[in-house]
């Protein structure tokens, strides 16, 4: 079998087999028709007779047929494909020029997170009295949270989702993933310890917050996602809860601690100022004790403090304060420490010195004293007493006036390079350099040389070891393998892609950017401030100033509508134009600017070519047709309906006419039709000429509880009565009867009591048993049954007959008299002589079997 696309072009007919069911092929060029391709639709033809005519003309006028079924398949289907191309344009519209939609949602998600904000506050303003100044950095740390792309991780320079781990400093409350914040931790602590550690790693370097630089100790480093508050383990993801809350109360200590705790739900950030009530004095405890807020209870009576103040002359005038009272404000006369002066000073610091030299005679009488201003005695001349030479190895007493002699011995004191001896004789003064030529390495440790003891010996190598950065060469010269930090920049891009590092030149990654960019709205009156990096990803923010776009329609101006980015939403303002042929304003959305699917004609090749997509060009569309309602009355004059201006005229509303017909009890049940009038006088609720003839049966009302139709035709006055016979069942359900119809339907309820019964016994049975005794009868029987029942005695002697329902309700008992306690008295004494005959009969067997087995 060939293709389908092969098929399609042999033969004249080929293309529409099937009744047309595939789509509809252009029109082709065909060749001359060759002498043997027969020619359908043909009258006659050489060779034909009758029989081949009357094909022909069976053929065509299948053929017409044919393609009247395939023309209206064809508008079917014409009309199917407008309407889907319609409703692609309308979505297409919605999507892409529509705002409406996205300000709906938006204000859905802002009512949510509104709503999940305020459970959050809820236990704390219980306390406060719904006062929530005190919340505002609270606020904007959740605001953020709830924010897409607001909480940026400043490592990764990143957004922290929803559902990622996250970790929070407890300094500046800054939030980062979790796995960037453990990879900071660890080459924190790697960078340090390889720095300064000789045993690398053995010690507990702290590793700073990338933000604050607050630290921490190697033992805190995050292994675990806990929520803010700390409370629970990989706390779940909750739509109705806060990102990374697990919705319990925070719990944490105030601060400063206060003894109380944070009342909000797990919550980002610091927790607010304690909301509590307690009852505090002012700082210098003479005001009375009154309530105030526990995070402002701290408070000032703005009287005198009265304090002694530390001078101990004078008391505190500074209004009720805090802390201790500020140093002594007043000046006077005070003496110096030795006494010889005398200045205005401050009464807070009475001790002063006056940088003179004391100059009082020491007890020696030779001397004087040389320190300055000083209390108290001078003390001993410092030249009394036994002195040493200058090298220390004698000892001399000599009076204070004469200097001691050298000793005349070699000095042999340590000098300043702390290997060799002074080789001088005892000598006043600091001893000489060494000069003594030593063998000296370099720094470095290459090379050695003698030289001076006193001298350093560099050699002139340069290192070739990387510094601490682990990006530049040392190059000092004679280093000795402690190379100094690498005092260049570091001048890497950060990771915000914009700016370079500024810091010294540094091993591992970069700080994270401190600069801040402002993200605008279109028109630059809304902006938002983002780390340096985030600006390209950043959504900018919503604005709620108009937009300032002029109309690109017929009208003056346009929809208010806020500020964005793009194409302004297609105008829906009414249209107001004036339509030519009726004079009426058009009310229709303004459609100056429509998306209309452009239609392609092009023909594919074959099938390995595919359709190309729909496209959708802005167009003008003409104003519909005039919807404006005018009131207009129906045929029949029964209504007056509001019909469109283009469809105005005359109209059937589709009801019965409803006029009286002349049998007076029927109307006229076509619809609704023009009547024509003979006068002015005649009634227009009585039927015309163009009204129906009534041709039903008699419509009166029946009598109540008869369902027979009446036998006469469609007549006036008063029914005959009805003598159809109507079968009912008795009473008691086992006979039927056949009672007229009138008989009972104008009984009353005695009557129809008695011409229901079968006069029968009632086949019922009573509760005691026994059959009712009435006559067939409505309702239940009655209970009391007065048929004859025999009692008897408890021996069952004596017997007696009494009413059955007397019976039943215990009224009558039969008691045994004294014949029948005789009779029981003879019962139990032959009993008794029986069990004592049979005891004794056993006792006997017994014996005989015990003298057989002996």
């Amino acid at each position: 079998m060939e293709p389908a696309w092969r098929q399609a072009g042999k033969g004249r007919g080929r293309g529409r087999a099937g009744g047309g069911s595939g789509p509809p092929q252009p029109a082709v060029p065909r060749p001359a028709r060759d002498s043997r391709t027969p020619a359908v639709g043909r009258e006659g033809g050489s060779g034909r007779g009758r029989g081949a005519a009357y094909a022909a003309v069976t053929t065509s006028g299948a053929v017409q047929e044919s393609h009247l079924n395939e023309k209206q398949s064809s508008q079917n289907k014409f009309e199917e494909i407008r309407k889907a191309n319609q409703a692609a344009a309308q979505k297409f519209t919605d999507v892409q020029y529509s705002s409406s939609s996205e300000e709906d949602e938006e204000e859905e998600i802002h009512g949510k997170q509104g709503k999940i904000l305020t459970s959050t506050f809820t236990t704390y303003t219980d306390q406060t009295g719904g006062d929530v100044t005190e919340l505002e950095r609270t606020r904007q740390y959740l605001s953020d949270a709830f924010q897409s792309g607001a909480i940026t991780c400043l490592i990764c320079i990143a957004s922290v989702k929803r559902n990622q781990p996250v970790w929070s400093c407890s300094g500046c409350y800054c939030i980062f993933h979790m796995p960037c914040i453990q990879k900071w931790a660890k080459d924190s602590i790697f960078l340090v310890s390889s720095v300064t550690d000789e045993d690398f790693g053995k010690k507990d370097h702290p590793w700073p917050c990338p933000k604050c630089r607050y630290e921490y100790k190697q033992s805190q480093t995050p292994n675990r996602y806990n929520c803010y508050c700390g409370k629970v383990e990989d706390p779940p993801l909750d739509p109705w809860l806060l990102p990374h809350s697990c919705g319990q109360v925070c719990d944490r200590d105030f601060k400063p601690s206060c003894g109380h705790r944070c009342l909000l739900l797990c919550h980002p950030g610091p927790c607010p100022p304690c909301p509590k009530m307690v009852t505090v004095t002012c700082f210098c405890k003479k005001a009375k004790a009154v309530p105030r807020r526990c995070s402002a209870k701290a408070w000032s009576c703005q009287q005198s403090c009265g304090r002694v103040l530390p001078c101990g002359q004078h008391a505190c005038a500074s209004p009720c304060h805090a802390g201790d009272c500020q140093p002594c404000p007043r000046v006077s006369k005070q003496r110096c420490l030795c006494g010889k002066n005398i200045a205005e000073r401050l009464c807070a610091s009475p001790v002063w010195q006056c940088e003179k030299v004391c100059g009082r005679t020491l007890p020696c009488g030779n001397h004087t004293c040389e320190m300055v201003c000083h209390p108290g005695l001078c003390g001993e001349c410092p030249r009394a007493g036994n002195r040493a030479c200058p090298c220390g190895k004698s000892k001399y007493s000599l009076p204070c006036t004469e200097d001691v002699p050298t000793c005349g011995d070699t000095c042999e004191k340590v000098m300043e390079c702390g290997l060799h001896k002074c080789s001088m004789r005892c000598h006043r003064g600091p001893c000489e350099t060494c000069r003594q030529e030593v063998e000296k390495q370099c720094r470095c440790g290459k090379y050695s040389k003698l030289m001076p003891c006193h001298k350093e010996y560099l050699c002139e190598s340069k290192c070739p070891k990387t510094k601490n950065c682990q990006r530049h060469q040392c190059k000092r010269k004679c280093c000795s393998g402690n190379c100094p930090p690498c005092d260049q920049s570091c001048g890497r891009t950060m990771g915000c892609r914009n700016h370079k590092c500024p810091s010294v030149c540094h091993r591992g990654s970069c700080y994270p950017c401190p600069e801040t960019v402002d993200v605008k709205c279109n028109c630059s009156t809304t902006c938002i401030k983002v780390p340096c990096g985030r600006e390209r990803t950043t959504k900018p923010p919503k604005c709620k100033e108009l937009c300032r776009n002029p109309p690109t329609c017929h009208h003056s101006s346009r929809e208010r509508h806020r500020c964005h980015f793009g194409a302004c939403p297609p105008c829906r303002q009414p249209c107001q134009r004036v339509l030519k042929k009726c004079g009426h304003v058009c009310p229709a959305p303004c459609h100056d600017e429509v998306m209309v699917k452009q239609t392609d004609k092009h023909q594919l090749a074959g099938p390995w070519e595919q359709p190309s997509e729909p496209a959708f060009v802005q167009t003008a569309l003409p104003c519909p047709r005039c919807k404006v309602p005018i009131p207009r009355a129906c045929l029949g004059e029964h209504e007056v309906t509001p019909l469109p201006c283009h469809a105005v005229g005359p109209f059937s509303c589709k009801r019965p006419c409803g006029r009286l017909l002349s049998c007076g009890n029927h109307t006229c049940m076509r619809e609704c039709h023009v009547v024509s009038q003979l006068s002015d006088t005649q009634d227009k609720h009585k039927a015309g000429k163009e009204c129906q003839q009534c041709e039903e049966g008699c419509s009166e009302p029946r009598p109540p509880g008869c369902s027979h139709p009446c036998v006469l035709p469609c007549h006036t006055g008063a029914c005959p009565p009805c003598t159809q016979m109507i079968r009912v069942k008795c009473h008691c359900k086992i006979m039927s009867l056949f009672i007229e119809c009138l008989k009972i339907t104008t009984a009353d309820k005695n009557t129809k009591t008695i011409l229901s019964s079968c006069k029968n016994q009632c086949p019922k049975q009573l509760p005691c048993g026994h059959r009712c005794k009435e006559t067939c009868h409505p309702g239940d029987c009655e209970e009391s049954c007065n048929q004859k029942v025999k009692l008897k005695c408890p021996c069952k002697r004596i017997k007696k007959e009494v009413p059955c329902f007397k019976a039943r309700e215990t009224q009558i008992s039969v008691e045994c008299d004294e014949a029948c306690k005789d009779v029981k008295k003879r019962a139990a004494k032959l009993k008794e002589a029986e069990e004592r005959a049979a005891s004794e009969e056993e006792k006997r067997k017994q014996q005989v079997r015990n003298t057989v087995s002996s």
